[in-house]
């Protein structure tokens, strides 16, 4: 494995970390400005939308602005999906870089995340893509990141620490 794997690998674990621990601000730090955050959903052939503009999706932030809006529901209680805040565990596997180019690097992984609130645990699965920028400060930011949630027909609201 190379040191460029390592790190890759090293900084999708930390943002799960960052997710489970409710390090909000360290996570933020995570994604670039201009990163967009989509996760498109299942139409009523089971095909994925591909349009977030003009097709359904269950969630979409076109920049970080929507992502520091909804930590900040979250930090300050006006968000009662997320009262009580529940305790997740994000696990990560079959993480691949998919290409190169300049600074820029191109992931595929596969997540599995357990969610407990209310007596209640759930689970949420998928796959990642993501398009990573290397950064001085944290090795790498997340200038788009697209999830794929395979388990689409769920009976609570989903949110950014579900996946």
């Amino acid at each position: 494995m190379s040191a460029q794997y390592d790190a890759i690998c090293a900084f999708i674990y930390r943002e799960a970390r960052f997710l489970d621990d409710r390090n909000w601000d360290e996570w933020l730090e995570l994604y670039a400005p201009e990163a967009e955050y989509w996760m498109p959903s299942w139409d009523d052939n089971d095909e994925l939308t591909d349009d977030p503009q003009t097709q359904i999706s269950l969630i979409y932030y076109p920049n970080r602005n929507g992502l520091e809006d909804r930590v900040f529901r979250i930090k300050t209680e006006r968000s009662s999906a997320s009262m009580p805040e529940p305790r997740t565990n994000h696990m990560v596997s079959n993480i691949e870089v998919l290409s190169e180019q300049g600074d820029s690097v191109d992931i595929r992984y596969n997540f599995h995340t357990l969610s407990h609130r209310y007596k209640e645990t759930n689970h949420f699965f998928g796959t990642c893509f993501l398009t990573m920028r290397a950064h001085a400060d944290v090795g790498f930011r997340i200038t788009r990141k697209k999830i794929i949630l395979k388990d689409d027909y769920i009976s609570q609201v989903i949110d950014i620490y579900h996946i």
